[in-house]
Order: C-alpha cells, then structure tokens, then sequence
C-alpha cells in the first residue's frame, strides 16, 4: 500500500512512527482494524530475568494495538524457552531448568502492567503461557497433528536455518523444531482467544509466516502477520547494546537513573526516530524537537530520555534521574550515590567477596557481564581498575563512604555498605 493510504487508525499509527517493515495482507488487516477489534500477539521468551530494551519495539507495539482499540495478547514462552529460538544465534542457547524459566516469566511479567492495561474487558490486555498446550501433547500426536503441514523444503529456506548452516555451524534437531512450536503457537491463540495477528522483529518474519500459513490452512480463519524494521542506531550499532552491557527492562538489572542515561546518550540522528517508536509524544512535538540544532539538540535528548523512563519507571524516576544528571553533569555538583546494603557473609559465610559479586551486588550488572567488564578494564572498586583476582573483606570499605565505591566506566557510580 502507498503511504498514507491505510484506513485504520492502528496502521495508519505505526506506519506514521516508523514501525512496519512488512505485512502479510495489509489490505485485509486494515479493512480488520478499521470495522472492529484486532486480538494481536506478541511471544517473550523468558531467557533471562529481565527483557532488555531491544524488545522495546515490540512492547510498544502491543501499546500502539491497545491504544487504537485492538485487543494485545502477551504470549510468555514457557514452552518455547525450553527449545530456545535459533534465530540470529551460531551456537545453541543454554537449556534453562523450569524453575529458572518461571522464576525468568515472575520477574519479566511485571514490566507490561507498565504499558498495557490488563482486565476482562473487549480491549483489555492478557497474558498467556505456552507451556500450558506445548507441554500437553505427545510426540506422535504433535507431529500427526501438525508435521504434516510444515515441508523440510521450506524451512531450509528460513533464515534462521539457512543462516547457521551456511556459516558451517551446528543446529540441533531441538532448535529446528522451534518454528514448529511458534506456528502452533498461532493456531492455539487464534481457536482460544481469537487472535488474527501476530507481530514481531523482521527476524521473526518466516516464523510468523509459518504461523499464519498454518491457521489459514488448518482452520480456513483471517490470520495476519506484521513485523518491524530491524532496529539499529543511527552509526549502525545494535540497539540496547552498550558498551556498559545490555539496557535491562527491570529496576533489578538497571537503575532508573541509569536507564535515564541511556537516552540521553541517544545519537543526535537517533532522536527523532527513537521518540516516535518509545515514547508517547505527539508527532508535531517530535517534530519541533527534530528541528533543533547544535547544542539545543540536548534538550531533545533530555525529552526523549524523560517520556521513555516515565513509561517504564514513572514521572517521579524520571524526574529524580534528570535532576541528579544534570548536577553531575552540567552544574558538577556532588550528588549522593545510590547505596545498597550487602549482606557480606550471606548464608555461605563468606570472609571475603570478589569483585565479581560487589559488581553485582550494586546492581550494574549479572556476575557474567561483570566478568566481562572487568576483562575490559571498566571495572573500578575504591577508584582502582581490578582485574578479577582480588577479593575484598569488610575493613576495605572506602573511608569517605563507609562502603565500597564500584564504578563502571565514566557515568555509573554505585556504594555497597557490607552488612
């Protein structure tokens, strides 16, 4: 379709800030959108205790589908996660244990109470589980009841396979089952809860495809597929990768504050393109913000950074992570740091801790990413680089604090007080 010839208020959103890369039959999901209430979906595998800012994009497209009266439908992949989704991956994703996937699910869920509203009612937001079917049937019977329609042909084809096997590296049976298990997904949304569309990253396109190829063939039911561009900044960067780690979702795993930053450091060109995809300002005030120029562009990174946090954080967070930055930042004050309590000897009764676990311990970040940190040199601890082999105990607090002092590059200065 040409642009600006949608009839619905929901495609005629997303298509105005920047988020449709392809659709599988626009016409029929506009005249759908325009005459009543679109059920759409969108699937989050729970491979970590946090989802990271890369599914954003894709959050936001459950916001945009509630806010132009359709009905979003957040799909948790319990059962998907135990496969692991091979797409944009070399190697295999780890096997996680089902009380890890749950506890992963417990923590990511409580982030979508933030941009959708979840109830009973016609356009009211619901979260499933597709563990709660995948889980249920038998090997025979899955694939008597679905193997049939999936040709090897074809899913040579996928990118996500063709992919790894061009570049010569290994893909398990387990893996190749995944776009199977995301098909089916469809067709068990589509007879439950009468979902016609799913959406997801370009990534996502030939498992989307498969999905609504399924329920066309299988049940003869309307079923669309949408996807968005694949995201990057404006120098070609991967968005929500740093050089500081992954941009995490939940408080737990990255501060609001420095969640705050992470906009404010956003790239002049990425600005305008970041608040109409993150944020809910109106696109005549994108547009003022677009025409500033020189240093006036920080008041714009400032805007972005504020709209983005109080969706994800509130008004207050926002608030407090703009005051302290500009103190540190603009007017050089000294600023208080944001202190956590340690329980130092915990039930292992530790003497000693390593720099890995004040790392973590301050909240910047997992003990993974602080392994890699410190290979990298940006770890400090009392303001001296450590590299991995020291271990601290309690009378090494820093005596201006009274507590451990851990930094992390230039911008992120946290306190660990040992309890």
């Amino acid at each position: 379709m040409t642009e600006h010839a949608y009839k619905s208020d929901f495609l005629r959103t997303l298509q105005a800030r920047g988020y449709i890369h392809q659709i599988t039959h626009p016409v029929e999901l506009d005249e759908a959108a325009a005459t009543g209430v679109v059920p759409g979906y969108i699937g989050f595998d729970a491979t970590a205790p946090s989802l990271h800012v890369g599914s954003l994009i894709q959050i936001m497209m459950l916001r945009r589908l509630q806010q132009a009266g359709g009905k979003p439908i957040v799909l948790m992949g319990g059962g998907t996660t135990k496969v692991g989704d091979p797409t944009g991956k070399d190697t295999s994703r780890p096997q996680l244990t089902e009380e890890t996937i749950q506890s992963n699910i417990d923590t990511i869920k409580t982030v979508f109470a933030k941009f959708l509203t979840f109830g009973d009612g016609p356009t009211d937001a619901v979260m499933v589980n597709n563990d709660d079917w995948l889980s249920t049937y038998g090997y025979i019977q899955f694939l008597r009841d679905f193997g049939t329609h999936f040709t090897i042909n074809r899913m040579l084809s996928f990118d996500s396979v063709k992919l790894r096997l061009e570049r010569e590296q290994p893909m398990t049976f387990l893996e190749f089952n995944y776009m199977l298990m995301q098909s089916v997904d469809f067709l068990e949304l589509n007879r439950s809860h009468r979902v016609t569309l799913q959406m997801g990253g370009s990534d996502q396109w030939g498992n989307i495809t498969s999905g609504v190829d399924l329920v066309r063939r299988v049940d003869q039911k309307a079923a669309f597929g949408l996807t968005t561009p694949l995201l990057t900044t404006a120098s070609g960067g991967k968005m929500g990768k740093t050089a500081q780690g992954a941009i995490w979702l939940n408080a737990e795993q990255l501060s609001p504050y420095d969640y705050w930053q992470f906009w404010r450091n956003a790239e002049d060109a990425d600005v305008g393109r970041f608040m109409r995809l993150f944020t809910d300002l109106s696109l005549d005030e994108i547009a003022e913000y677009e025409a500033l120029e020189g240093a006036a562009i920080n008041d714009a990174k400032k805007a972005l950074a504020d709209a983005a946090t109080t969706l994800l954080h509130g008004a207050d967070e926002a608030a407090k992570a703009r005051s302290r930055s500009e103190a540190e930042f603009e007017r050089g004050e000294k600023v208080v740091l944001e202190a956590f309590d340690f329980d130092w000897a915990g039930e292992e009764g530790f003497t000693q801790r390593s720099p890995e676990a004040l790392v973590k311990a301050a909240g910047i970040s997992s003990i993974k990413d602080a392994k890699r940190s410190i290979q990298n040199g940006e770890i400090r601890i009392n303001r001296v680089v450590v590299n991995g082999s020291e271990m601290f105990d309690k009378s090494q607090v820093d005596p201006q604090h009274g507590a451990f002092l851990i930094q992390k590059g230039k911008k992120v200065s946290k306190l660990v007080r040992p309890t």
